[in-house]
C-alpha cells in the first residue's frame, strides 16, 4: 500500500493557546483494491452474439468484406420500406423457391456485391426475359437499387443483405444459374490481406456447383495482380472452362455497363480485365 500525506484539522479541540483548530499533517493509508491478475499471454475472446460476426460458430471464417456505417437517405429509406416486401429477399439457411420468388420459370443470374446497383438495373432492364438475384451486404446500396426498381418498374430483380458465402451454400440450389457476375471486388491490395479476396480455390469450386450446365463466370477487375491471381484460380478450378484460353482475358461485353469509377480509370490509363469462365463448353442460353 502506498500512504499518502494530507492536511488534516484535529479531530479533537485543542486546549487554549495550543492552536486551537490549527492544521496538522496525519498520515493517511490509501488503501486500494488489489489488482487484477494480467491477462497478457491469454487467449482473449470477445463477446459472441447467436448469428452475429462474433459468433464462435463462424469466428474462423475470413469475410472478404468489412461492414461500414453509411447513412441512407429519405428515398432510399423510403424504397426500403414500400418496395422491401417484395423485392427484398430475407436470409433462410434452406434452398429458394427461385420460381416462386419470381413468379415465373426463366433464367437466372447471380450477382454478389452490386455496390449502389447502377450496372445491375442496367443490364436487367436490358435482358427482361432473365431474373436477376443481387447480393449486396451495405444498407445504403440495398436501398439505392430498390429506389431504381420503383422508378423503372424492373419487375425481374430480387435482393438478399447477407454475405454470399451461406447465401450460396444454403439458399441458391445446386445448378440452378445460368450466370453469375462479380465485377470489381474489393481487390485488398496489402500482401496480408489477401486472403480476404473472394475469389479463393474454395469459393470458387462453391460457385461451379451452382452453375447449371453452359452456365458462366464472369468477373471483372481494375487491379492487375488481382486479376493474374483470378485468372489463376479459375483456371485450376476443374469445373471451369475459360472461354478464351489462348488470351486469357476477354474485351469488356457490350451488354456489361461501364461503371464512372471504371471511366474515370480508363481516363487515366488505368486497366480493366474481364474474365468468363464457362461451368461446360455449351453456352449458357441467357449469355448476351
Amino acid at each position: 500500500m502506498r500512504a499518502h500525506c494530507r492536511r488534516a484539522r484535529a479531530a479533537t479541540q485543542q486546549p487554549a493557546g495550543k492552536g486551537v483548530g490549527e492544521g496538522r499533517w496525519f498520515v493517511i493509508a490509501d488503501v486500494r483494491p488489489p489488482r487484477l491478475p494480467s491477462l497478457a499471454g491469454h487467449n482473449r475472446r470477445p463477446m459472441s452474439l447467436p448469428g452475429s460476426d462474433r459468433d464462435p460458430d463462424r469466428r474462423a471464417a475470413v469475410r472478404s468484406f468489412v461492414l461500414r456505417a453509411g447513412r441512407m437517405g429519405p428515398g432510399q429509406q423510403r424504397a426500403l420500406k414500400e418496395l422491401g416486401p417484395r423485392f427484398l429477399l430475407p436470409f433462410t439457411p434452406q434452398p429458394l423457391d427461385l420460381d416462386a420468388a419470381f413468379g415465373r420459370q426463366a433464367p437466372r443470374v447471380l450477382e454478389i456485391g452490386f455496390g449502389m446497383g447502377d450496372a445491375t438495373a442496367q443490364v436487367a432492364a436490358a435482358m427482361p426475359g432473365t431474373d436477376f438475384i443481387g447480393i449486396e451486404v451495405h444498407a445504403p446500396g440495398v436501398g439505392a437499387l430498390l429506389k431504381r426498381i420503383g422508378e423503372q418498374g424492373l419487375s425481374n430483380l430480387r435482393l438478399i443483405q447477407h454475405d454470399a458465402v451461406p447465401v450460396l451454400e444454403q439458399m441458391i440450389p445446386p445448378q440452378s444459374l445460368a450466370g453469375l457476375h462479380i465485377w470489381f471486388p474489393d481487390p485488398w491490395h496489402k500482401k496480408k490481406h489477401h486472403k480476404r479476396r473472394l475469389l479463393q480455390p474454395g469459393f470458387v469450386a462453391l460457385l461451379a456447383t451452382r452453375l447449371a450446365p453452359g452456365g458462366y463466370l464472369h468477373c471483372a477487375t481494375d487491379w492487375q495482380p488481382y486479376a493474374e491471381q483470378m485468372l489463376e484460380v479459375l483456371a485450376a478450378e476443374p469445373g471451369m472452362v475459360n472461354t478464351d484460353p489462348a488470351a486469357g482475358y476477354v474485351p469488356r461485353p457490350a451488354w456489361r455497363p461501364l461503371t464512372k469509377f471504371e471511366a474515370r480509370g480508363l481516363k487515366l490509363g488505368h486497366g480493366v480485365w474481364d474474365l468468363v469462365f464457362s461451368a461446360s463448353s455449351p453456352p449458357s442460353p441467357c449469355t448476351p
